[in-house]
């Protein structure tokens, strides 16, 4: 897993709206990359609300925000509209990202062991250099988890 000091990586994806967002090209402002399982499940959907409902006080803040999952851009596009994300989503599906950030892992669910992406959150400074990670992010207050840390 990428670690406080690392820097964002050299890795592009497309978002719901088949636009390229190249990582290491997000400079200049705070940025904020967080993996989320699975789109439009409960967990998923609480935390993208959370920061949709905050977004604004994110922007104020010059925090970006990126959420990353392995659902595809159709996926995202639903997602993206069934509740007004105002942030891309990377359509992930070779979890080419999700392994470069190292989230993808052995979870256990009601006794099942399974491979999938565990739900981290990465904040990057204007240079691109991760300053916190979040490793298991409160779903009902991820914004406040976000502006805690890059005001601490």
């Amino acid at each position: 897993m990428l670690e406080i000091g690392d820097q964002l990586p050299s890795i592009s994806g497309i978002d719901q709206f088949g636009k390229v967002i190249q990582l290491n090209e997000l400079n200049g402002k705070k940025t904020v990359i967080y993996f989320y399982p699975k789109d439009d499940t409960p967990g998923c959907t609480t935390q993208a609300c959370n920061i949709r409902d905050n977004y604004q006080l994110l922007l104020q803040h010059n925090i970006q925000i990126i959420g990353v999952s392995a659902d595809s851009e159709g996926s995202h596009l639903k997602f993206t509209q069934k509740y007004d994300l105002p942030f891309p989503l990377i359509a992930d599906t070779n979890k080419a990202i999700i392994e470069a950030f190292g989230v993808w892992g052995e979870k256990k669910f009601m006794g099942k062991i399974y491979d999938g992406i565990h739900r981290t959150t990465f904040l990057a400074n204007e240079n691109g250099e991760i300053i916190s990670v979040i490793k298991k992010p409160i779903t009902k207050e991820h914004s406040k988890e976000i502006l805690q840390l890059f005001n601490s």
